[in-house]
């Protein structure tokens, strides 16, 4: 996953779009990017690597280089991003939530036609690019965002910074949330609502499946009607998602809670309490102690300062190290106690078993274990969350 954030505002807006891009964090950890038209001087931009370090971090001190009334940023999982064109279209900046599946099909197409790359991703071409490449075959921008839609097998979601504001295109069949807000100086167009309220923007509108917008500081206009077909992720909503988030109108939290309080409804195991794997087990949990009426505990804490994600790390024994480091069980909590524990899915299975070990190991009598999710039966081809 990743997630992006832009604003067209009246006013400058670099502060904006730092912070609302800060609040999708939480969705890659691999590169991130921001770019604005800095007036007199056209597009400005900078990366920076995320992999052992946090957005804020690493952007905070190049505040004071950008200025301007429009720009966007991103939390990127895969490419480095925004990526700059100048085309027969116009010059714009671009930024993608994507996972194109025929990647090297596009690019022998590019190159068979003797057309070149310069981003490079891994020693690979960089995929946003590509899809750039794509938008550019066209004679204006939503043709060769429909020019996108139609030849990238997997899913796609992007933003375009012009100089005369941003097209906003949502992924043809809706697998990834794109959402409108608005304040009295402008405009926003994000992944996460939940980067509004602190940011001061209202939602406003959200996108349908394959829908194209023009934004502008005084509003959005329509450039290519909604699909019928909508295929969103649910994992967004049990979890990845941020709890405050609404896609389609849904919010993130009370949909974890009204799962927990459904398998509350179908399970009639006796416990003293019931507990969530933090973070994302633990909406799922607080629903199964309301329906169940049975106490809510900590009996694992989560520690965020030197140990805040599991997948942040690129070596798996790294990442294995984190999972276990970073969840504190409270042996007085645990000790001689049933309990129920909820989570949100079960992908490889590696952290649930050692935390059945950890319990174990604390001293509790009983363990039961409650998965928000159905079963995963296949890998995820557009989102990579399940590989």
């Amino acid at each position: 996953m990743s997630g992006f954030f832009g604003v067209v505002s009246k006013k400058d807006c670099v502060a904006d779009v730092f912070y609302g891009t800060d609040y999708h964090s939480h969705l890659g950890t691999k590169r991130a990017g921001m770019v604005f038209i800095v007036p007199g001087k056209g597009f400005r931009r900078s990366i920076h690597s995320l992999e052992n370090a946090y957005f804020r971090s690493k952007f905070e001190e190049e505040l004071g280089e950008f200025s301007g009334n429009s720009g966007m940023g991103i939390i990127s999982d895969t490419d480095p991003q925004p990526i700059l064109f100048n085309s027969h279209l116009g010059r714009f900046a671009i930024v993608t939530v994507s996972r194109v599946l025929n990647l090297e099909e596009l690019e022998d197409r590019f190159l068979n036609k003797r057309n070149h790359f310069t981003e490079n991703f891994e020693g690979n071409i960089n995929p946003t690019e590509v899809l750039a490449n794509l938008i550019i075959e066209k004679d204006n921008f939503v043709e060769g965002i429909e020019n996108v839609f139609d030849n990238v097998r997997g899913s796609c979601s992007l933003l375009l910074l012009t100089e005369n504001g941003i097209i906003a295109a949502r992924d043809k069949l809706g697998r990834t949330p794109v959402v409108i807000g608005r304040n009295e100086q402008g405009h926003a167009v994000a992944v996460e609502t939940c980067s509004f309220p602190n940011t001061g923007y209202e939602t406003e509108y959200f996108l349908g499946p394959g829908e194209i917008v023009h934004v502008t500081a005084d509003g959005y206009s329509r450039l290519k009607e909604p699909g019928d077909k909508l295929q969103i992720c649910a994992f967004l909503w049990v979890y990845y998602g941020y709890p405050p988030s609404y896609y389609e109108g849904i919010n993130v939290d009370e949909c974890r809670l009204r799962c927990g309080a459904a398998l509350a409804r179908r399970d009639d195991v006796e416990v003293d309490f019931a507990c969530g794997i933090p973070d994302s087990g633990v909406g799922h949990a607080m629903g199964y102690s309301n329906e169940k009426r049975i106490p809510y505990k900590r009996a694992y804490a989560k520690y965020t300062p030197t140990w805040p994600r599991s997948f942040m790390p690129q070596r798996q024994e790294q990442r294995d190290l984190v999972a276990k480091m970073k969840l504190i069980p409270n042996r007085e909590v645990i000790e001689g106690k049933k309990m129920v524990f909820l989570d949100d899915s079960i992908v490889r299975g590696t952290q649930l078993k050692d935390n059945t070990i950890d319990l174990r190991k604390s001293g509790a009598a009983k363990v039961h274990m409650r998965i928000a999710c159905p079963p995963l039966l296949f890998p995820c081809e557009f989102l990579n969350f399940s590989q």
